[in-house]
């Protein structure tokens, strides 16, 4: 039988990016829900101008915020995306077949992001499949204050979907910069509440070094050009930031 298909979508500030998300849903959705946190730019008008529900919640954390935005479906049946991840048409017609023939516990889409212009298909990066397609009532998000995904309960079946999700990360290095300045400083934090606060010379110079070995070499980041050696850089730079906050924090701890 067919299914009916919820898609929900957290936003902040995202009125840059939230049009060009709804535009490119097309008649996948039965139903769009907008889980907001009070955005302060013009977010939410945009929203109600596609005629999307919207709902205010305060923003408590990513694993909380799109475990709320997943209760808040009418349909059992889930399609999460982040306000600058766009469907393509290929994505498009595979989620309309699954709701002919839904199989599967959840579904994993390929992501391709655009780095400052330019579509990043290597060093680790592509095709960067993640489980946005689910049954909600077969599993629920989880993780700490980073990294959360959505976790299927055991023995559930996970099928990979033909098409890319588009995924439009950074338009310049400057807002990279930023954003890993704020993302290590919670990564840090995470790795402190799991209990690890051992902080050596082998996390602080090798690690960031093989970050970067691994990520523009092994990985063929450098086939990127430009695009590929700025990640590969500054995801380096981002490995010796964490642990070098880790260490500051693990010292005030003592």
């Amino acid at each position: 039988m067919p299914v009916s298909l919820s898609v929900v979508i957290i936003t902040y500030n995202e009125e840059r990016n939230i049009g060009r998300c709804l535009d490119a849903l097309g008649d996948v959705a039965d139903e769009v829900v907008v889980v907001d946190s009070y955005s302060s730019d013009q977010t939410v008008a945009i929203c109600h101008s596609y005629n999307v529900r919207v709902v205010q919640h305060a923003f408590e954390g990513y694993v909380q915020q799109k475990n709320f935005a997943t209760a808040q479906a009418q349909h059992d049946y889930v399609l999460q995306l982040d306000a600058d991840e766009v469907l393509t048409e290929e994505l498009r017609q595979s989620i309309r077949e699954v709701k002919q023939n839904w199989q599967a516990a959840g579904y994993s889409l390929a992501r391709l992001t655009n780095y400052c212009g330019t579509w990043v298909r290597h060093g680790g990066w592509y095709p960067d499949r993640k489980l946005r397609l689910y049954d909600r009532r077969l599993g629920r998000w989880e993780g700490l204050l980073l990294h959360e995904k959505y976790q299927l309960f055991d023995n559930q079946l996970v099928t990979n979907l033909h098409g890319d999700l588009l995924h439009y990360s950074y338009d310049s290095v400057e807002q990279h910069v930023n954003q890993l300045n704020r993302f290590t400083s919670i990564s840090a934090e995470e790795w402190a509440l799991r209990g690890k606060r051992r902080v050596t010379v082998f996390h602080l110079l090798l690690k960031p070094l093989w970050k970067f070995v691994h990520g523009y070499i092994l990985r063929l980041g450098f086939l990127d050009g430009f695009a590929g050696f700025c990640i590969a850089s500054i995801s380096a730079w981002g490995v010796f930031l964490k642990f070098a906050k880790l260490r500051t924090k693990s010292r005030l701890l003592a």
